[in-house]
Parts: C-alpha cells; sequence; structure tokens
C-alpha cells in the first residue's frame, strides 16, 4: 500500500456487516476497498450461534429486567456477568440500559426492532436467493424450551409480541418435542415450535463467501487498523496505525467493538460496550441435533452447524481487553450434557468473541457528527448476523442519498448526547 491512497468506498471492517455492506453498494454501482486489521471474519462474525434470529425483537433492556441482575450476578458463570476488574468501568453503561428498561423506552426499542426485522427477513431471502450463497442458509426450524410451566407462562407477553408482528409459532407439549428434536431431558415439558427458523451452515464461511464474491467482482481487500479519521472538505482522510492514509470519498465504519475511538474522532461519543460470548463448538456426530435449541431459562443455544454443534450464549460484559474466562464456556457445555443426556461433549474447540453492544440494543446505522461522508454501522450486539443485510441497505441508500426504506432515526449516534 501507497503512504497515500485514495479510493471511492471504504470500509473498515471485514465482518458480516463490512461484507455484506460491501455487497450492497457494489449491487448499487459503488467501487468497494475493505480494510481488516486481522481477516475476514476474525472476530465476533467467526463465532456466533448461525442463526437468523428475525423474531427476536424484545429488547434486552426491558421493564424489571434490573430486578433479575442481582441473582443473575451472584453467580459468576450465570446468563449475565460482570467482572469485579471491570464493575467501575461498566457502571455508566448500565445506567443508560436501566434508562432504556422503562416502559417507554421499551416500547420505543419493541416498535423499532419490528420494523428493522422486516427489513431483515425480506433482505436476507435476497441473499439467499443468490446462487453463490444459497447452500449456506438451511431452514431448520426452532425450539425454544423452557424449564417449567411458570416460566413459560412468564414469557407469554413476549410471544404475544411477536405474534403481532406476524411471526409464526406453535405451542407444543412433551410429545412433539420428542418428535421435534429426539433425546432431550424429560424436564422439558413446555415449548414453542417455529416451523420458520433459518440457520447458516457455518457463519465464518459464510460471511468469507460474501467476501469471495465482493472480491471477485472487483472490490479490493487491504490489511490495516484504522487510527482516527479526519475530513478534508467532503472527503474522508482515514489514518492507519502504521502512519499510512486512505483519502475515500465515502467511509463506512462497521469495525465492530473496535468502532468507538472512530467514531470519537468524528466527534460522536457513544456508550459502546463489548458483550463478551463464549461457545464451544463440538465435532461433527456428536448427537444428532435436527434444529435450533433455545434453552431460555439458561440464555443459552444449541445450534446445528456443517461442521459440528455450536453451544453458546449468555453475557459477560468485560470490554475489549480482559483474558477470555473459559469457564463460562464449561458451565454452558455440562448444562447442554444435562439437558441432552446422549450428547458427546469431549473434544470441543472453544472461542470467546467481542460483540458491540449498545444499552438500548438498538445499532449505530448513519451519518457521523462530523460529515455525512461517514455512515456508521455497529452496535448490533448479537444481532449482527441477523441484521446484516438490512444494515447493509440501509448504509447503501445513505451513501447513494436516496430515501431509506426505512426512518434510521432511531438509529443515528448521536441519541445518546
Amino acid at each position: 500500500m501507497n503512504s497515500s491512497e485514495q479510493c471511492d468506498v471504504l470500509i473498515i471492517g471485514a465482518g458480516i456487516i463490512g461484507v455484506m455492506s460491501a455487497l450492497y453498494l457494489q449491487d448499487s454501482g459503488r467501487r468497494v476497498t475493505l480494510l481488516e486489521r486481522e481477516g475476514v471474519a476474525e472476530g465476533a462474525s467467526a463465532g456466533n450461534a448461525g442463526i437468523l434470529a428475525f423474531p427476536e425483537i424484545i429488547p434486552m433492556a426491558a421493564p424489571g429486567v434490573m430486578k433479575k441482575a442481582p441473582k443473575w450476578l451472584i453467580d459468576p458463570l450465570g446468563p449475565l456477568s460482570i467482572p469485579p476488574a471491570y464493575a467501575l468501568k461498566i457502571a455508566p453503561w448500565l445506567w443508560r440500559f436501566r434508562k432504556a428498561s422503562s416502559p417507554r423506552a421499551f416500547e420505543h426499542g419493541l416498535s423499532v426492532q419490528k420494523t428493522m426485522m422486516k427489513l431483515a427477513a425480506d433482505e436476507m431471502q435476497r441473499v439467499a436467493a443468490m446462487p453463490e450463497l444459497a447452500h449456506h442458509i438451511s431452514n431448520t426450524g426452532t425450539l425454544d424450551l423452557y424449564d417449567s410451566r411458570a416460566s413459560f407462562d412468564a414469557a407469554r407477553g413476549d410471544w404475544d409480541e411477536k405474534a403481532r408482528a406476524g411471526f409464526t409459532f406453535t405451542r407444543v407439549g412433551r410429545d412433539e418435542i420428542e418428535t421435534l428434536q429426539p433425546g432431550l431431558a424429560p424436564q422439558f415439558q413446555h415449548a414453542m415450535y417455529s416451523p420458520d427458523g433459518l440457520q447458516v451452515g457455518d457463519p465464518q464461511a459464510f460471511t468469507r463467501a460474501i467476501a469471495d464474491l465482493v472480491i471477485a467482482r472487483g472490490a479490493i481487500l487491504r490489511k490495516g487498523e484504522a487510527s482516527g479519521i479526519a475530513m478534508s472538505g467532503d472527503r474522508a482522510i482515514v489514518t492507519l496505525a502504521n502512519g499510512q492514509i486512505i483519502t475515500a470519498d465515502k467511509v463506512i465504519v462497521a469495525c465492530g467493538a473496535w468502532s468507538k475511538p472512530l467514531a470519537a474522532s468524528l466527534g460522536n461519543t457513544v456508550p459502546l460496550e463489548t458483550e463478551r460470548g463464549y461457545n464451544t463448538t463440538l465435532p461433527t456426530g456428536s448427537f444428532n441435533l435436527t434444529r435450533q435449541l433455545y434453552f431460555n431459562d439458561h440464555a443459552f443455544v444449541v445450534t446445528p452447524l456443517s461442521s459440528g454443534i455450536r453451544v453458546g450464549g449468555a453475557v459477560e460484559l468485560g470490554g475489549l481487553h480482559l483474558p477470555p474466562n473459559f469457564r463460562r464456556s464449561e458451565a454452558l457445555l455440562k448444562k447442554a450434557g444435562r439437558f441432552l443426556p446422549e450428547l458427546k461433549t469431549k473434544d470441543g474447540k472453544q472461542w470467546m468473541g467481542l460483540r458491540p453492544s449498545m444499552p438500548d440494543c438498538l445499532p449505530v446505522i448513519g451519518p457521523s457528527r462530523a460529515s455525512r461522508s461517514v455512515i456508521y454501522a455497529f452496535g448490533h450486539g448479537h444481532l449482527g448476523l441477523t441484521q446484516s443485510a438490512a444494515t447493509a441497505k440501509l448504509v447503501t441508500e445513505l451513501v447513494t442519498e436516496v430515501d431509506t426504506s426505512i426512518p434510521v432515526d432511531p438509529f443515528r449516534a448521536s441519541r445518546f448526547s
């Protein structure tokens, strides 16, 4: 790379949001350069569960959630954990999360997510129809499992909201559960079955397939780490960590959990935090898993991948730099072994990924404070894969300066000012 380079559209980050945006921007006629500090799909896009979770419209920041938090936090391996070394630093984010869980804020977030998920489902259907990508996505259906009648009934309001949003599901009892997924422990007597559940066979392979496609069509992949962005008129000047400079007509900031300092260089202070997700991928043949399983009372999932079975979930708010605590992966795997007694839990590969998370559970999508030539596309939490095509659609509409498919005002970076 030369010390100074010029390009049309520079996308910072080659995870699922970045490469999907490249795909859509190419379709609009723009010339794209991807800038990635590690490699395509080496971050959070590598190890997610592969679920296209369009029905997940209920924000985590919900009324009453703060009353549950102390119980969760008592268990360092429970569904929500904050390492003591990070507790003080996370406090401002938690305060904003608490505000977002008020009834009024929750209703706003729910409404926005319904609209976003409708667009996400429609756009991903378009992506899944592409011959180069179709084989990566399959319909497995989804079982949402509950430990008891009481916990099932407690979730009824969420299912009512999903029904009003147009999602299809059926309440099933033990006989139907055993038919849909043989081998579950007998404690699971209550579940919801969603026949439309879609699964990406391998999220890392899917992301890399999109990258290969856009590169074959003329996109450029550059290795480098962006350290700051400044404006010169309508053009963006991106400085790399090694001192090199790239000048671009448009810049898309899509580097996930590492997006915060780039936004700050443009005058946007965003409360972006890191939701550290853990999983274990077991070898093919570890269990005859036929569909996606949500263990809702324990905040983890078990999903069928082309490369094996992935057991993952829960939330650890611990920033970018603390070392992984793989006891969390081990705790999830131990539970999975109890819930699926025939599951072979040996020889798994552990992973920890850094999800970019906003306190109101909505991503940041839209122009920067400094210029409309720089577009943000980060902060999707655990919904990056699910909302990737919708985000790419909105980013492309912002770059090409046409009316957006849905309002982007709820996603603006300045909403936290």
